[in-house]
């Protein structure tokens, strides 16, 4: 059993292959944290300790005794008001204009298979896969009912945290804030590692102690975000990438966030995750229950590789949903770059042509395909096909370009809507705006209220009417601003930044179960909105809008820290790139993106050379051939881009006998005369003789990990390296 519960003790223990995480009802029904970390035996009741302590607080049932206080005990779900004045996880506003919330246990319950939440993302597993433990606390002045709920994925070192929050009292409360969330460390001194970035250099490695006081990441964007990823790593501060103790939290979530460290005056560390505390005022009338989003949470006692490679495993086989979630996606010519919003039928059945030729599997219509659409300034909105600009129907344009062998994908941008449009001239009050204001613009488009059911299932009639106009196999969603004026005709404007993110999960829900055999490929600006809510909708993510491949090398380096490649999508674009005007060659180019499961091109091939299009077909022939070993393998980083000469990385066969080597010379310094930079291999099997497929030179697993591979010296700028080795029969 992953999930214990001692009937003397009150101790409950969750066990997963290699780790425990444990915690205790005490006495007076506080339900306090006890471990994490390592997988151990018996009770850590031990390492609870109590002395008086000054200016903390005590609790009335504890009666004289001065040396019980929650300002110095673990919690498990920290509620403000009960003498911690340390970040709580819960503020409750009641009716009489209190602040407080005191959460007593009243009962549990354990049961096979894990957790669903209703309307929200969330790690999903089989009986036979995983436990579910719901721990019921209760004020009893106020009579809120919380739920922590606990998903234990034994198999996968998976532990996965959300919330149920009910009102059963007789007037309302306002939730202030919620977390899903906390870890109270009673000692140790630990890391942050946080991701950082904008719009065009997303998710930046940081790494920074946990000092004392309180440090914060999170979005008020509405969406994720560019500037914070939902996914953090605490760790200790001897961790590497191959050795020590960190621990990973990750948001299941779409919307705006909120992170918070704090080591306090005992030298305590405490970090939760959930939902952001600004622009959230959740009124929970009599009956009405607020779900918090999940935390996925991981353990890692041998760093961070490790670390990674288990929500990798999670998210491939407990999140990803559809026939693409397990399935190897097309190689696509996608328009944008190509052409932007100068296009026509015939230019799309070129670029389709082309694509054929290079041994592509699909080309992607992008913005500009409907409504008074010529530039990011108008039609949003307005998804009816302009078929005066394609100079034929939708469906035509598909047959044609399915006839070449092709698919076809298309562009779509359902939350967002332009005053120069048909709908916003009908309905101006669809958009969040708020009243006797003027509105904040962004690429000049305001956002759609999609927390109201007729603005959602207006536009996705509009969308379908599109879709169903011929054989799309493939839906790029994007969302091209963060969203301000956040304002309701229909609801308290407390809930609508919530509400909003789950009206966009609903209308995907929707859109995935009517297109069943359709790829969807999630889009904010690039990866404004990567994060694991929207990978349960769209098992691919375009990861950035910069695909300069240089800069891709740090983007795509940070993002694999949580999201397995299979996630990526990336794409081989012109130069000088259009990001950065940075040259750099066809080969790096193409062995760069070839991280990415999404894997496709965003060029336009009549102005390639005869040279180059030989060149692109080798590579998706090369593609193709490990296509099955990005998507499915364990990732490993076998340097850094923030550190190293050298960026390099591998995918490894879950059988250790097949592996892909990718190597980049970001820093030449003397060319010829330079230091020889050795690669070290990892996940090979040691007494495995492995042999390269192009030079036929064999090497023991134990040889390429211990001492390495010398990358080759030799002039040029931004050089690469694709290995393949395979098990010598």
């Amino acid at each position: 059993m992953a999930i214990n519960y001692h009937r003397t003790s009150h101790i409950f223990t969750l066990d997963t292959k290699n780790t425990t995480y444990q915690m205790k009802v005490d006495d007076f029904g506080f339900l306090l944290h006890l471990y994490y970390g390592a997988r151990i035996s018996g009770s850590m009741e031990y390492l609870l300790t109590y002395f008086d302590r000054g200016f903390s607080g005590n609790p009335a049932d504890v009666g004289t005794d001065r040396t019980y206080s929650m300002d110095a005990l673990p919690q498990e779900y920290p509620a403000m008001g009960t003498g911690d004045y340390r970040s709580s996880a819960l503020v409750i506003h009641n009716g009489d204009g209190s602040d407080c919330c005191d959460l007593r246990y009243v009962s549990h319950e354990i049961r096979q298979g894990k957790y669903g939440l209703v309307g929200l993302p969330a790690v999903y597993a089989g009986e036979d896969e995983a436990q579910t433990l719901e721990i019921l606390l209760e004020d009893s002045v106020s009579m809120v009912r919380v739920s922590l709920l606990y998903g234990v994925l034994e198999e996968e070192d998976i532990i996965t945290r959300s919330v149920k929050i009910s009102n059963l009292g007789r007037e309302d409360v306002i939730v202030e804030k919620a977390a899903c969330a906390c870890l109270d460390f009673l000692s140790g001194n630990y890391d942050l590692i946080s991701f950082y970035g904008r719009h065009v250099m997303e998710r930046s490695f940081q790494r920074r102690e946990i000092a004392h006081g309180s440090f914060s990441i999170g979005s008020r964007r509405g969406a994720s975000s560019h500037q914070y990823n939902p996914a953090v790593i605490v760790a200790r501060q001897d961790a590497t990438e191959d050795a020590g103790g960190c621990y990973g939290m990750m948001f299941v979530y779409s919307g705006s966030f909120l992170f918070e460290a704090e080591k306090d005056q005992f030298d305590q560390t405490r970090v939760m995750m959930g939902l952001q505390r600004d622009l959230f005022h959740y009124t929970l009338e009599r009956g009405e229950v607020l779900t918090v989003p999940e935390t996925v949470l991981s353990y890692s006692g041998e760093g961070f590789g490790k670390l990674s490679n288990q929500y990798h495993r999670c998210i491939r086989k407990h999140l990803y949903r559809g026939k693409y979630g397990q399935m190897l996606r097309p190689v696509l010519l996608n328009s944008w770059e190509a052409f932007y919003f100068d296009f026509n039928g015939e230019k799309i059945c070129k670029l389709a042509e082309d694509a054929a030729a290079l041994g592509m599997d699909m080309v992607v219509m992008d913005d500009g395909w409907f409504g008074k659409r010529e530039d990011d300034n108008s039609g949003l909105g307005d998804w009816q096909v302009n078929e005066e600009k394609l100079g034929c129907t939708l469906g035509e344009l598909i047959e044609r370009i399915n006839r070449l062998g092709v698919k076809f994908g298309i562009w779509i941008e359902p939350e967002m809507i332009s005053e120069d449009s048909d709908l916003y001239r009908a309905h101006p009050d669809w958009v969040m705006r708020i009243p006797g204001r003027k509105p904040v613009y962004a690429r000049n488009q305001l956002v759609l209220d999609f927390s109201r059911s007729e603005v959602r299932d207006y536009i996705f009639g509009q969308i379908c009417g599109v879709l169903d106009q011929g054989n799309v196999e493939y839906v790029k969603w994007d969302m091209n601003r963060s969203i301000s004026d956040i304002y309701s005709q229909e609801r308290s404007p407390g809930k609508v930044a919530h509400d909003y993110v789950l009206g966009v999960y609903e209308f995907l829900e929707k859109l995935m179960k009517r297109y069943p055999d359709m790829l969807i490929e999630g889009c904010s600006g690039g990866g404004g909105r990567f994060d694991a809510g929207m990978l349960y909708y769209t098992p691919q993510i375009w990861c950035s809008d910069n695909t300069d491949a240089l800069d891709r090398l740090k983007i795509q380096y940070g993002t694999s820290f949580f999201y397995p490649p299979s996630a990526v999508g990336a794409h081989v674009s012109a130069v000088p790139n259009h990001q950065t005007g940075r040259s750099i060659s066809l080969q790096t180019r193409g062995i760069v993106a070839m991280a990415g499961g999404g894997f496709g091109y965003e060029l336009d091939p009549d102005k390639m050379t005869a040279d180059e299009k030989a060149a692109v077909k080798e590579q998706i022939i090369t593609y193709k051939k490990n296509a099955q070993l990005v998507l499915t393998g364990d990732y490993y980083r076998l340097s850094s881009p923030f550190e190293n000469v050298y960026t390099a990385w591998m995918f490894v066969s879950e059988d250790g006998e097949q592996a892909l080597v990718s190597a980049v010379m970001t820093i030449q310094n003397g060319n010829l005369n330079m230091p020889i930079s050795y690669v070290k291999l990892k996940g090979l099997q040691s007494d495995v003789l492995y042999e390269d497929g192009e030079s036929g030179r064999c090497y023991y697993g134990s040889a390429l990990m211990e001492a390495g591979l010398p990358l080759p010296v030799e002039l040029g700028e931004y050089l690469s390296y694709q290995i393949e080795l395979h098990r010598k029969l």
